[in-house]
């Protein structure tokens, strides 16, 4: 069993859950200046990465639109200068930031599932604090911070606490109200250029379709 556990945690090491613990701390102004808040109810979506050869989960993340939208992306590897970091909270979380990491993740190798639900406003920011309480994530810790964030708020004790990006898409799923889109693309497996060359793509070949 501790040799099928390391093996997973490399697995989500090479894939997106790599970065971490980076204790990146955004001055306040930057912050400030970043918030983002759409005109849409609260929610929070949640990402996941689904490797296209085996079906297993390589890393999630949850985008969450409270008082304001933010990325929580716990060891994760994307990032942008325009979306300030505090230990993997991202702010300024725009439409186009969210079409830029949904290409940065979406793949020859992998696709993403994408779930969101409608919460309260006091549902979506009592998730933002408990997301900025745990800090930075560990390598391979994604999925396990995203579900103890999520416990914690009312509403989602019964998803428990998770290591398993997939296992964690399942039981999301039986949460009532969630939709569900799943995003394709054809970029490169090796996706870390688009990161290297500093610029936002237009991620014009994406393609979704609803589950």
């Amino acid at each position: 069993m501790r040799l099928i556990a390391l093996l997973t945690a490399a697995t989500f090491v090479l894939i997106g859950c790599g970065q971490g613990p980076q204790r990146t701390w955004a001055p306040d102004d930057v912050v400030a200046r970043a918030a983002f808040s759409p005109e849409e109810p609260p929610s929070v979506t949640l990402y996941t990465m689904i490797s296209n050869d085996t079906g297993a989960g390589g890393h999630s993340a949850l985008m969450i639109n409270g008082s304001q939208r933010v990325l929580y992306d716990p060891a994760g590897s994307w990032n942008h200068p325009a979306a300030p970091e505090r230990n993997d909270l991202h702010f300024g979380f725009t439409e186009w930031m969210r079409s830029f990491y949904l290409d940065y993740h979406a793949r020859t190798t992998y696709h993403v599932v994408v779930q969101k639900k409608e919460l309260s406003l006091e549902q979506a920011n009592a998730l933002i604090a408990s997301a900025q309480e745990q800090g930075a994530a560990p390598k391979a810790y994604c999925t396990r911070y995203n579900s103890s964030a999520l416990r914690r708020v009312p509403g989602f004790e019964s998803l428990g606490t998770t290591w398993f990006p997939v296992k964690l898409m399942e039981r999301f799923a039986e949460l009532p109200g969630v939709e569900t889109t799943t995003v394709y693309d054809d970029d490169p497996a090796y996706n870390r250029t688009m990161l290297e060359a500093g610029i936002v793509p237009v991620p014009a070949d994406i393609f979704t379709t609803a589950n």
